[in-house]
């Protein structure tokens, strides 16, 4: 088998970085493919294991490889405290597109509409993944596989499906956008197919979505607040879809 450092330089050009203990984990329970995984420590990462992931605990025995903390810092932007990265193969746009397009769907797709802080979109990304969302897709010119939106996802890009789309090419369903001119979503009904969109931190939703959308809604918000981080909007509103049932309950809910 090749060294370490000749497996990353292999595939450090196409694969996507997985920062930190917490993302590899969740890649891998997800189905991720790992070609190569380091780590500064190798035990007091498979303690954390034993603790936190029992279930993928045999397959990072098997992957993971240490190497020295300098050879570690080389690999990465920014060391993790767990002194662990990898890379994993990105899944296929075409597998995306499939996922996106399959119906009829159990679970809303979420679309951020130009998005532009990269640390929100992968947060939007983790909650996607806990409430069992269809996916997330952006518009505009943020690449929701950057790393650092990646690093925000904790490694759960591989939990659901996430692409980049045009307006124009959003997945089919009753598209519902968030805005505070909106009807007051607590009135409304969110079924399993809908298309939840949500406007940039900055300028809001684009006119070419708005015209799009078959229905405005609007989140609760005292007079005179402006607005919501955009990961905490899209946390209420897949809250608001969860209460009729369609998410996944906190007995399904793992480490």
């Amino acid at each position: 088998m090749t060294d370490p450092l000749t497996r990353w330089r292999e595939h450090a050009g196409s694969a996507v970085l997985l920062d930190g203990f917490h993302a590899l984990k969740h890649a891998l329970r997800f189905g991720a493919e790992v070609p190569v995984a380091v780590t500064t420590d190798r035990a007091a990462a498979l303690a954390l294991a034993e603790e936190l992931a029992g279930d993928v605990r045999d397959v990072l025995d098997a992957l993971l490889t240490e190497v020295p903390a300098r050879t570690y810092a080389s690999l990465v932007q920014r060391p993790h405290p767990t002194g662990v990265a990898a890379l994993a193969v990105r899944p296929s746009r075409e597998a995306s597109l499939r996922a996106l397009a399959r119906t009829p769907r159990t679970a809303p797709v979420v679309v951020l509409d130009n998005p532009r802080n990269l640390g929100n979109a992968g947060a939007v990304i983790r909650l996607a993944a806990g409430f069992g969302a269809t996916g997330v897709v952006t518009t505009g010119t943020l690449d929701p596989w950057h790393p650092t939106v990646v690093r925000g996802g904790a490694g759960l890009h591989f939990a659901t499906a996430v692409e980049h789309l045009g307006v124009d090419e959003l997945p089919a369903g009753p598209l519902f956008a968030l805005d505070p001119e909106g009807e007051d979503i607590r009135g409304v009904k969110l079924p399993d197919d809908a298309v939840l969109a949500f406007g940039s931190e900055r300028s809001g939703l684009s006119a070419e979505l708005r015209a799009r959308a078959d229905q405005l809604l609007s989140l609760p918000m005292c007079p005179q607040v402006s607005s919501y981080n955009l990961a905490t909007s899209v946390a209420m509103t897949l809250y608001h879809w969860s209460l009729t049932g369609g998410a996944p309950t906190a007995s399904q809910a793992s480490s």
